[in-house]
């Protein structure tokens, strides 16, 4: 945060900076600092914008620019010139000890939450800047000590502000940030273990942070649980739920609609476009635990006499997900499924030979196969994708690994690996 060579700015904590003495240069003790405000934006470490003090009974604000310096022992202001009417915050702004200590926090590089036991702020480029939180033991030990002892307690778990992501729902002029270039860097799995790691109002609040990007809310929907999923759209619209579920993966809103109550099933389902309509009507037909309830409709499947290049064209226009991608499956004149290439093998594969000839007999399973027999099959052969067949050997749909994995592995193995310990 320095320059090379120079000597780090002196951290103070927030912890011990409220409830400090606040003086004026010509008055002597004019009052007491009872929270600082900070503008939250695109700066990696928000610089204070003033302070919340309390003077003559009265809390006022007290720009930044007053401020001469911040002190544990006292803070001193350049004059006694104060605006004594009501405070009220600005756009982005949020009182540190108000809305941000004490409560739990996004640390976006290790993708998960941690809780603010304190806040350190430095004098950076001659602002005052919130550089990082205390999550450790000693932030909220600091707190508790005499405040000679607690001021020379230094940070035991800091973490750089630069990696936080502050909830500020609860703040009324300031959302998280809409949408977060770092947030939405983390894989929709993560994103969807720290919509469940977090309060109801906070997941929302995740959730409304990607929505600006409609796949990717999609995608971080699908991840979740089926009960936050229903929590979640219990607030929701049935237009808002039909506009949810087509974007998501067939097999994924069938899951989903599949748990609605009875009632409120046909109303979403009537608000989808056809196509839409009629995949999750197939679907919903199956048992859920049998391939056909596992299966996804979306797959490339082409005829045994295309091109090596017609093939890889139709794989650049195709819009299938790249797990259901990793196979493309072979059919004859009649639609019967014939055979099966992975995509690695096609693009290894004699251009000038017809895909017919350099696909497989593929490994298959009937629409009513529990999960264990695709689990079985999957192993056996080292599958990652498992082809579908009706009565006449038409492909109707693929078995992704991933589908398995999330019946056969015990819920909540993420936090039992410890995803989301205590730093």
């Amino acid at each position: 945060m320095g320059a090379s060579g120079a000597p780090a700015p002196a951290v103070l904590h927030l912890s011990q900076l409220v409830g400090s003495e606040l003086w004026s240069g010509e008055s002597g003790k004019v009052g007491r600092l009872v929270d600082l405000i900070v503008r939250l934006g695109d700066d990696g470490y928000p610089p204070v914008t003033g302070l919340l003090a309390r003077i003559a009974g009265r809390e006022v604000f007290v720009p930044a620019d007053s401020v001469s310096e911040l002190g544990h022992d006292r803070t001193t202001l350049r004059g006694v010139q104060f605006d004594l009417r009501r405070f009220e915050r600005r756009p982005q702004e949020v009182l540190l000890k108000k809305d941000v200590l004490d409560r739990q926090l996004i640390n976006v590089d290790g993708a998960r939450l941690v809780r603010s036991n304190d806040i350190e702020l430095a004098r950076l480029e001659g602002w005052y800047r919130v550089v990082g939180v205390d999550t450790g033991l000693r932030g909220f030990v600091r707190r508790l000590l005499p405040r000679a002892l607690a001021g020379g307690l230094a940070a035991s778990s800091f973490l750089d502000w630069a990696s936080v992501e502050p909830f500020t729902g609860h703040v009324p002029t300031v959302r998280l940030r809409v949408p977060h270039p770092r947030l939405a860097k983390l894989h929709p799995a993560q994103l969807a273990d720290l919509v469940e790691a977090a309060s109801h109002s906070e997941g929302e609040e995740i959730i409304e942070a990607v929505g600006a990007d409609p796949e990717l809310e999609a995608d971080v929907f699908e991840e979740l649980g089926s009960q936050h999923q229903l929590e979640f759209i219990e607030e929701w619209s049935d237009e808002e739920v039909a506009e949810m579920v087509v974007r998501m993966e067939s097999d994924d809103a069938a899951d989903l609609i599949a748990e609605l109550a009875e009632e409120r099933r046909e109303l979403v389902i009537e608000r989808l476009p056809p196509v839409q309509r009629r995949r999750l009507r197939t679907l919903l037909g199956y048992d859920a635990a049998t391939a056909g309830g596992l299966m996804s409709p979306d797959f490339v499947c082409v005829y045994g006499q295309a091109t090596h290049a017609e093939v890889l064209e139709r794989v650049r226009g195709s819009r299938v997900a790249a797990d259901a991608l990793a196979w493309i499956f072979v059919m004859n004149t009649h639609k019967r499924l014939l055979g099966a290439i992975a995509l690695a093998d096609l693009l290894r594969a004699d251009p000038e030979l017809p895909i017919g000839d350099v696909a497989a007999p593929p490994q298959r399973v009937r629409a009513d196969a529990d999960l264990e027999e695709v689990a079985r099959l999957m192993t056996d052969f080292d599958l990652t994708v498992v082809p579908v067949t009706d009565d006449q050997e038409r492909l109707v749909g693929v078995v992704t690994v991933d589908d398995v994995l999330e019946l056969v592995v015990p819920k909540g193995w993420r936090r039992r690996f410890g995803l989301f310990g205590d730093d």
